[in-house]
């Protein structure tokens, strides 16, 4: 009987074991997209709009981790995490901190219960306290004033990574704009070709580097990013 009972619990603590670690591998990014995004908005910052189902999630993260009652600050993040697990499933007024007016405008949100199981609750909520962070904020919000203060063309150039084989005026992976901009025969049509198409072999200083065909590319972005890099030439020139 002492063999059997100890087989038993030996075999629930590998089972025990066995589901904290399946929690740990789960994915809170990919399960916040997944089974929140239709309601929430994820941007950081966040974005509103006039039909909204639900806030953005950064401030639900935020009113969470700002609301929660504790007085051991350690175990602040814990708790929202709980209170997560908990609320989804069965929520209520009375459980929200959402201010009355927020209510009025929302309502409560609809119960989540057998759409989603504790462990990946457990997943989001560590996400959510983890990303939608004021530093995370902060950075979000520099790297967006950054972008709404660049030309439109260098803005899309950086969004799809371009920046990232290609500087304005120093080589790298592939050739410098100003280089591309001023090579003979480099007209507005031309490097929308090059974009569309990728450029291989084009370049010899490449050193057979090969550029990719941005094909999912909009006409009139692939334009605007072809434009811009034009536009550096004229800027050298007018220095000259």
């Amino acid at each position: 009987m002492k063999i059997v009972s100890v087989a038993v619990t030996l075999l629930l603590a590998f089972a025990g074991c066995s589901q904290n670690k399946q929690a740990s591998n789960l994915d809170g990014k990919k399960l916040i997209e997944q089974k929140c995004s239709s309601c929430h908005n994820l941007d950081l910052p966040p974005k509103t709009y006039d039909h909204e189902k639900a806030p953005p999630m950064m401030a639900v993260a935020f009113h969470i981790k700002g609301f929660i009652k504790t007085e051991d600050e350690s175990q602040r993040i814990p708790k929202a995490i709980a209170f997560v697990k908990d609320y989804v499933v069965n929520p209520s007024a009375s459980k929200s901190f959402c201010d009355k007016e927020s209510l009025k405008t929302y309502g409560v949100m609809p119960s989540q219960k057998g759409k989603v199981t504790q462990d990946e609750l457990q997943a989001i909520a560590e996400y959510m306290f983890s990303h939608f962070t004021q530093k995370n904020l902060n950075e979000a919000q520099m790297l967006q004033n950054r972008l709404n203060a660049m030309p439109k063309g260098e803005r899309l150039a950086l969004q799809n990574n371009c920046l990232s084989c290609h500087k304005v005026d120093k080589k790298i992976v592939g050739p410098a704009f100003t280089d591309v901009a001023s090579r003979k025969g480099n007209s507005l049509e031309v490097l929308m070709h090059s974009i569309k198409n990728g450029s291989k072999k084009k370049y010899a200083s490449s050193k057979g580097a090969i550029m990719p065909a941005f094909k999912k590319l909009s006409d009139a972005d692939v334009k605007t990013i072809a434009a811009w890099i034009l536009s550096l030439k004229k800027s050298e020139n007018k220095e000259d």
